[in-house]
């Protein structure tokens, strides 16, 4: 019998899910003995035209990781969907938009007016020359994607299967997933629920975090350098900012058991909609203040708030962008 295909792909994003997936180790060739492996740009010389010649349908499961930053990725979405059985949006960028998803605080046109006009590093007659996604050339037309005033999660642009959360996805939960997905293929058992989260918990970070937690009240918030944490004691009760509360677990809280609190990196918990608005409850419920002076206070010592409570979830978090009232939003 043929071997079932798998793909995978990136889209915006940093490459760390490949290596992720790399990082299985010997169980590696456990998926190349198993998978044939008909499209990763990443690691082999594939070429867009080789996915557009497969049937539909023909790719058994592919893993997609990245946002949706410009039309070149849409396109690769949609093609990626249309030869697939199940599109899985593997690693934070495609679930959620992760750190390409911050963004979204601004539009393409201030981005550009930045990178091309008011960055240092410009040279003066450079300023003022932005990406142009048709040129005309005398060998020909050249073409560039056209880049999105808004960067969208991999649902916001098709159908997905199974989400498998993390920035990136911890190896040994990529394991256990594909190595659950060669026994389905193998004994016929029946798939998860379409829509589900693979390698994580149904509850939150702070579920597996060892540390004990006292319920303290916060009269005053540290960053990471400023504060030599106890190793035994919750970190958001020692004042230092953690998004456990407001994570799904699975990661194994590797980052809390190393002294580094929690970046959200999972997503939200099960049936929270806004890890961002979960996490500002989180606080209201421990901050130790009495005015609204004092409260005030307290929440200037954290470093870039809303940038900290959405870093990895803004593209999927209810208001998605910060609106753009100068020029239409184009995508």
């Amino acid at each position: 019998m043929a071997k079932p295909k798998l793909a995978l792909y990136w889209a915006s994003s940093c490459g760390g899910c490949e290596i992720t997936v790399v990082d299985i180790e010997e169980k590696i060739l456990d998926v190349a003995d198993f998978f044939d492996i008909v499209f990763w740009p990443c690691i082999m010389d594939f070429k867009y035209e080789d996915v557009e010649a497969m049937e539909d349908g023909s790719i058994t499961i592919s893993l997609f990781n990245g946002a949706i930053r410009n039309s070149e990725n849409e396109y690769m979405a949609k093609l990626m969907r249309q030869k697939s059985q199940l599109l899985i949006a593997f690693g934070s960028c495609a679930q959620e938009g992760c750190i390409p998803g911050l963004a979204n605080f601004y539009d393409r046109k201030s981005t550009f007016d930045y990178v091309y006009n008011e960055c240092p590093s410009v040279e003066e007659k450079s300023k003022g020359i932005f990406p142009q996604w048709e040129t005309e050339m005398p060998e020909g037309k050249i073409t560039i994607p056209e880049y999105w005033d808004t960067v969208k999660t991999l649902d916001q642009i098709v159908d997905v299967d199974y989400y498998i959360p993390g920035c990136p996805p911890q190896s040994l939960q990529v394991a256990a997933v594909i190595g659950a997905v060669i026994e389905i293929l193998q004994t016929g058992a029946d798939l998860p629920p379409k829509g589900a989260v693979l390698g994580a918990t149904d509850k939150s970070c702070c579920d597996e975090c060892p540390r004990e937690r006292k319920e303290k009240k916060i009269k005053e918030f540290f960053r990471p350098h400023e504060i030599i944490p106890n190793d035994d004691e919750c970190l958001l009760d020692q004042g230092i900012l953690c998004m456990g509360p407001a994570t799904r677990g699975g990661c194994g809280a590797l980052c809390v058991q190393a002294n580094i609190p929690c970046r959200g990196c999972y997503g939200a918990p099960e049936n929270v909609k806004d890890q961002g608005v979960k996490m500002i409850s989180a606080l209201s419920s421990v901050i130790d203040a009495s005015t609204p002076e004092e409260v005030k206070k307290i929440i200037n010592k954290i470093a870039d708030p809303i940038g900290t409570f959405y870093r990895f979830s803004l593209a999927a978090s209810t208001f998605k962008r910060v609106q753009n009232l100068d020029e239409e939003i184009v995508k």
